[in-house]
């Protein structure tokens, strides 16, 4: 055998047992056969924990705006928390409460028909009678929800944004840290 290839099948062998006990790769230790899935079998909604159920209910922002925040079009809930240091008009403020008031009851009717869909899906599954048609369906409603409720919270920036000047946007930017 070429000493090339016999080091790096020597390599392999020794690899393979590490990446083995790391959880596939992710660098999560695990006891032998465990799933990094293993409790979570016990959940109302398989594929949701607790906490994403409760932040989908309540209209949380779940990183969906980050897009937006991160390039300077800040949100209307931390533009309220640093009224003080954004020198926010009266005006501004209440159109920015109104603004984050509509955005969240718009948040949670999507959030509730994302937590719908999936309870359905996971449903579909604890029955034991999916189907591929079914999968289907289920699955690009889940995804088309998801898309409308990151839309959203991107949107709500976005007429955030409208309601600032570029002098406060820049005082948001910095308070926030980026």
């Amino acid at each position: 055998m070429n000493p090339t290839l016999r080091l790096l099948a020597l390599a392999a062998a020794f690899a393979l047992p590490s990446f083995a006990q790391h959880g596939h790769g992710h660098g999560q230790p695990q006891a032998h056969g465990a799933s990094p899935y293993a409790g979570q079998q016990s959940r109302d909604i398989k594929a949701l924990s607790e906490q994403e159920v409760r932040d989908l209910l309540a209209g949380a922002g779940m990183g969906f705006a980050k897009a937006a925040e991160l390039n300077r079009y800040p949100g209307p809930m931390h533009a309220l928390e640093l009224a003080e240091r954004l020198e926010l008009t009266t005006p501004q403020r209440q159109d920015l409460d109104a603004l984050l008031q509509r955005h969240k009851a718009r948040a949670r009717v999507i959030g509730e028909q994302v937590v719908a869909l999936e309870r359905s899906l996971d449903a579909l599954f604890a029955r034991g009678t999916p189907n591929a048609v079914e999968v289907e369906r289920l699955t690009a409603a889940i995804g088309a929800a998801q898309g409308r409720l990151r839309a959203e919270h991107l949107n709500t920036h976005l007429e955030t944004t409208a309601l600032l000047t570029p002098r406060q946007v820049e005082h948001y930017v910095k308070a926030r840290g980026y």
